[in-house]
């Protein structure tokens, strides 16, 4: 005779829906009659239902859907009476309960539905939108292409939500990301002439002049009427940047330095025990990740302030650094230390959500005015190195040495980079024109601007009191104000501009998540479940 437990049988979610059971400590019940049916097969809990409460066969689609969370509520109020009535000091324990997985799934799905619902619903009021793509490899080797959307509507308002992460399972060429952004879209019944740009993270298969992503996206908006442009993420194009100065004769003692210390558990104790026992600043040296953005810059902060007891340590292990002898090279490393620690500052201005497009280039600018003022003083007979403090105290530490003279090649390292952020931009200094207008309208010459916007910018230029609100009000409360009929060519400038993104910081942020949610002990979290968490997350 076949014995139940041996069948493996288990309790099946969609049960309560149909059936409208639950299960309670390893018992199927009745959430209608509060009976119990003695073995976990379909066909007792059917012949349950069918015999006792086919009268709730009338309830179908979000009806019944209702009726199980009232079903639900009750149950949960009738337990708590109880346990009120017999144990009150136990009433907390019993409302801190975790609810069964299959309950937390299912409400992860409902408020991810209805997220995706109110999107859809704002959507249809957006006069333009534009999108962030990305795509990673999760554990499970499973290609997931996270696509966002930033949306205007008349009123100025901006909406920044994750449209779909769309799973691939085979190739990830420019055409198949063209389908899946392509199937985001048309779910949400999005109208493609209103997308005003895309942005991505710069990978080949994103910007191809052929067959890229960027290029298949703003090929089909031409077809239907409208008119997007290109971007690269304005953070990634800045990594780029900030890796041009390799200093490699820098970078390698000190890495291979670092992994000497933290490599062998033994050395790394003693290490850190030293750094105790001395009271150092700080306790320990950090890696370096090239993924991480910020890593470089803080893994040569940290060598640089432990610089002296990581000498003494190396001496004790007789691993002697003997580059921490030697003045020149100190000062490179004061440099780099220096210039490292601004593109680091630059980097975090260009991070964070709902960043317009005008406020990240207007930090990009900002720091190639800082670079020529470098340039400058670095390039001087009496070198000024209030900017760069690591660098400035090692020629304070040996004055003896002609570190100064190294200053000019500093000098010219810095004009290389400022040449490199100047070359990379190029997307965004295309644009620097619209920038300009949608930033500051009351600076620009009505002559340089467009023809279908100079006789409403000279109209905006003659207003007194447009001036004064211009300065008083947040740029997206300013434009919220202007008269829809007297400023519609400068109203549909400034709602392509808000649409746009300037970096693909969401998606990072997301992937982000995503790997925490599914690690290596949750590998079998399917695609759909990923998205949903994703989706309640952002």
């Amino acid at each position: 005779r076949r014995k139940v437990d041996s069948e493996g049988r288990r309790f099946q979610d969609r049960w309560k829906v149909e059936y409208f059971f639950t299960e309670i400590e390893n018992h199927c019940v009745c959430l209608i009659c509060q009976e119990t049916v003695a073995v976990y097969k379909e066909f007792n809990v059917k012949r349950h239902y069918q015999s006792r409460h086919s009268t709730y066969d009338k309830l179908t689609g979000h009806d019944r859907s209702e009726k199980l969370k009232q079903l639900e509520a009750v149950l949960i109020e009738c337990v708590m009476k109880m346990v009120e009535n017999i144990c009150p000091e136990k009433k907390q324990e019993f409302a801190n309960i975790c609810l069964a997985r299959n309950t937390v799934a299912r409400r992860i799905e409902e408020i991810s539905s209805d997220i995706k619902r109110q999107l859809t619903s704002k959507g249809v009021d957006f006069d333009f939108f534009s999108i962030a793509c990305d795509e990673s490899t999760d554990l499970s080797d499973t290609a997931q292409l996270l696509i966002f959307m930033r949306g205007v509507d008349d009123e100025m308002n901006v909406t920044e939500e994750l449209l779909d992460l769309q799973s691939l399972t085979d190739q990830t060429r420019g055409k198949d990301l063209f389908v899946s952004v392509s199937s985001a879209i048309d779910d949400m019944k999005l109208p493609w002439n209103k997308v005003t740009g895309i942005i991505t993270d710069g990978a080949p298969a994103m910007v191809g002049e052929r067959s890229g992503l960027s290029t298949l996206i703003c090929n089909k908006v031409i077809e239907e009427g409208g008119k997007a442009i290109k971007l690269h993420c304005i953070i990634h194009q800045q990594v780029l940047c900030a890796k041009h100065l390799k200093y490699d004769h820098v970078m390698k003692p000190v890495l291979k330095t670092i992994n000497f210390i933290r490599s062998k558990a033994l050395c790394h104790r003693q290490f850190k025990q030293f750094l105790l026992d001395i009271q150092a600043e700080y306790e320990d040296v950090l890696y370096h990740n090239d993924v991480r953005w910020l890593s470089r810059g803080s893994a040569l902060q940290r060598f640089y302030s432990l610089r002296k007891e990581i000498g003494e340590f190396l001496e004790t292990k007789g691993q002697p650094m003997r580059e921490l002898s030697d003045p020149i090279w100190l000062a490179d490393l004061g440099f780099l230390v220096d210039i490292t620690k601004h593109l680091n500052v630059l980097n975090t201005s260009l991070q964070g959500k709902d960043a317009a497009v005008n406020q990240l280039y207007s930090h990009l600018k900002a720091f190639g005015t800082k670079l020529q003022l470098f340039i400058r003083q670095l390039s001087q007979t009496q070198p000024n190195t209030i900017h760069f403090s690591a660098l400035q105290e090692i020629m304070n530490s040996f004055p003896q040495d002609n570190i100064s003279a190294q200053t000019s090649r500093y000098a010219a390292d810095i004009a290389s980079l400022a040449g490199e952020f100047k070359r990379r931009f190029q997307d965004f200094a295309a644009i620097e024109k619209e920038i300009s207008l949608f930033s500051s309208p009351f600076s620009v010459d009505p002559d340089d601007a467009p023809d279908q916007l100079q006789l409403e910018l000279i109209e905006l230029h003659c207003d007194s009191e447009l001036r004064s609100r211009h300065q008083q009000l947040s740029l997206v409360n300013f434009y919220r104000q202007l008269d829809k009929s007297r400023f519609q060519e400068i109203r549909t400038l400034a709602k392509k501009m808000l649409s746009l993104f300037g970096s693909t910081y969401m998606c990072e942020k997301t992937f982000s998540a995503m790997n925490f949610n599914k690690n290596r002990v949750r590998t079998r979290l399917s695609d759909s479940h990923l998205r949903d968490i994703l989706r309640i997350k952002t």
